[in-house]
């Protein structure tokens, strides 16, 4: 593991804020090839959070890192992974529903959206604190609760993820590095969180 601190190298605010930002950008191109195996977005953004959090602590940390926190965040992460597409399974037939004019059906189809809004939301929350050991099942309960009673950071999350969404629609490539953004974006709210 890499805990060895790194000597700050006397850059200015501004070139320290912008070497985030491309840290941030490169996280994300890696968070969206190890998501390649369809149930392995949890243990990618577990990755990419962690190596985040390495990048703004000062501490060494790299590709290989990620690589060794990807693996280890992917013993239980997958199975997070395939409860997230059910979820996602069970919204897509309550929005076909909705749409088929079944009473109550747009009712259903919103409450379904908005839950599953919350499930993701969640998901990045436990991504933002996991550490290798940690089981996904508790992290998620935790997460849960952290998205229920903070919902300021909640919702800056769901921004972040509605950035993701236009940038995929404005050009699809361009939602790639802005995945390791959105991955920030949870580990800040995640850490506003704790010293509240």
């Amino acid at each position: 593991m890499a805990g060895t601190r790194v000597k700050a190298r006397g850059e200015s605010a501004f070139a320290e804020r912008f070497a985030v930002f491309a840290e941030c950008l490169l996280t994300g191109v890696w968070i969206a090839v190890a998501s390649l195996g369809v149930v392995t977005y949890p243990a990618a953004f577990a990755a990419g959070a962690r190596h985040l959090r390495r990048r703004t602590a000062h501490e060494g940390g790299g590709r290989r890192e990620f690589v060794a926190d990807f693996r280890a965040a992917l013993r239980g992460g997958w199975l997070a992974g395939v409860a997230g597409w059910a979820a996602v399974a069970a919204v897509w037939v309550d929005v076909r529903a909705a749409r088929a004019g079944i009473p109550g059906g747009s009712l259903v189809g919103a409450v379904g959206v908005v839950a599953l809004t919350g499930l993701v939301v969640a998901g990045l929350r436990a991504a933002a604190v996991w550490e290798p050991g940690a089981r996904w099942r508790t992290l998620l309960a935790r997460a849960g609760r952290r998205t229920v009673l903070d919902p300021a950071g909640s919702f800056l999350i769901a921004g972040g993820l509605a950035v993701v969404a236009v940038s995929a629609w404005f050009s699809a490539p361009l939602a790639l590095p802005v995945l390791g953004a959105v991955a920030a974006a949870a580990v800040a709210v995640e850490e506003r969180y704790r010293h509240r």
